[in-house]
């Protein structure tokens, strides 16, 4: 008799349900993957590799060329919070934590860590996420080869923990005249991968949703012209084998007067109008609450007017605060989070101005400080230890508070000013002071 049989024989077979049922994985109901209107997405970069992880590309976006990550050979100013991750999940730097052992990272290339990810997501009623897929990667190998596995790390991780996704192609830095390289990766995609006939895949209007960020950028960067964007969109929306998509297209702040961040084109709105839903980058646009409250109601308002008067649907942008001195040797802590009311500024504004979506950059972005997964407290210390920490609050505060951003832009809690109850606060901490606007330009 198998020691199952012999426990329901003493009568417990109730205990062995259970014993079964919570073995078998999460029964979340999953996120209704068929609308965007509603939802706060996050983008996820899932670039992050490890020497060992399989992937065969270094410490990449953990250090300049990939190197082990060490005094001097860094690039990331928020440290993740380790704690929960297993043995294969972690690898090792020359940065010392305070009790003297190595720190940690991990490799978005393992899937456990995606899961863990996505496992976070769902706890913290977090619908789901852009992944972020780079158009440089698309002609190299290798670069090409870990996209594709971490779009299937984030499709397991979708489908395990009821979370919903769609594809974001990055255009940030890809030549102009290359259409046909994106249109040939689109259409292997769903050769391969049947991605849109995925239920977790995010749809909107009916079709499911592609999303391209970097549309009409001034930055003096490698782009793809108006034409290429056009005929991108086109196919996109209208090629009857592999179109019939909706689109969101990532732009920049100022694209509706064309300033400051937008090419002067009289095209581009014929472009954007093109469009299902568009998002303009706002990382760097504002520095205090204060500010972003008077961006949303001078920028946002009057884009959202725009869109509705175009049929379009209008996806402003959240983030947490902004560091890149690691990096770029900014000032370190650039714009301070102060406690989450800076990230919290933005979701009421967003509310109040109208907006019935919100998408948060970023998930896992370290790089630039704007991440919101948890985050530790106690990054490495010693020499050449410069990082930014979540000022003291628990290392899912941003997780809680963007869960929470989703029940305000839902109309499930008012978008009161003050932090919600659901968070826990600690006292405030003085704001670092702030930089000039023309020292910094974000993207």
């Amino acid at each position: 008799m198998t020691i199952i049989s012999k426990l329901r024989a003493i009568g417990i077979s109730a205990l062995i349900t259970v014993l079964v049922t919570s073995c078998a994985g999460p029964t979340a109901v999953p996120v209704n993957s068929s609308t965007l209107t509603g939802k706060v997405m996050v983008g996820y970069q899932g670039w992050f590799n490890a020497e060992g992880d399989g992937a065969g590309r270094g410490y990449n976006h953990w250090s300049p060329g990939g190197k082990r990550p060490g005094p001097g050979s860094i690039r990331v100013d928020l440290w993740p919070d380790m704690s929960e991750l297993g043995p294969d999940e972690r690898f090792p730097t020359d940065f010392i934590r305070a009790d003297g052992t190595p720190a940690e990272v991990f490799s978005s290339y393992r899937r456990p860590t995606v899961l863990r990810h996505f496992q976070w997501m769902q706890d913290h009623a977090i619908d789901g996420v852009f992944l972020q897929r780079f158009a440089g990667s698309l002609t190299r190998g290798n670069s090409l080869a870990v996209n594709n596995a971490v779009l299937e790390n984030v499709r397991a991780g979708a489908k395990r923990y009821g979370r919903t996704y769609a594809l974001m192609y990055d255009l940030s830095g890809f030549a102009p005249g290359q259409p046909e390289v994106l249109i040939a990766d689109w259409k292997k995609l769903l050769q391969d991968t049947r991605l849109t006939s995925d239920p977790a895949y995010l749809h909107h209007r009916g079709k499911p949703l592609v999303a391209l960020w970097g549309c009409g950028n001034n930055d003096n960067k490698p782009r793809p012209t108006l034409e290429d964007w056009r005929k991108i969109l086109t196919f996109l929306k209208n090629d009857p084998a592999s179109g019939g998509v909706s689109i969101m297209l990532g732009i920049p702040s100022f694209w509706r007067e064309q300033g400051r961040d937008t090419i002067t084109d009289p095209k581009l709105h014929d472009v954007l109008k093109l469009a299902d839903v568009i998002s303009p980058w706002t990382p760097g646009r504002y520095r205090t609450p204060e500010a972003a409250t008077q961006h949303a109601q001078a920028t946002w308002q009057p884009d959202l007017a725009w869109c509705r008067a175009q049929g379009i649907d209008y996806l402003p942008v959240a983030f947490p605060g902004f560091s890149w001195f690691n990096m770029k040797g900014a000032p370190l802590n650039a714009i301070p989070r102060l406690q989450g009311r800076f990230f919290w500024s933005q979701v009421v504004a967003a509310k109040r101005i109208g907006a019935e979506m919100l998408y948060v950059a970023m998930f896992d972005e370290v790089d630039e400080g704007t991440a919101i997964f948890k985050v530790t407290n106690e990054p490495p210390v010693g020499p050449g230890a410069s990082f930014v920490t979540y000022e003291g609050l628990p290392s899912d505060f941003y997780l809680r508070l963007t869960g929470a951003a989703g029940k305000v832009i839902r109309g499930e809690i008012p978008a009161n000013d003050d932090l919600p109850d659901l968070v826990p606060t600690t006292s405030p901490v003085p704001a670092s002071p702030q930089p000039s606007a023309a020292s910094q330009k974000i993207d």
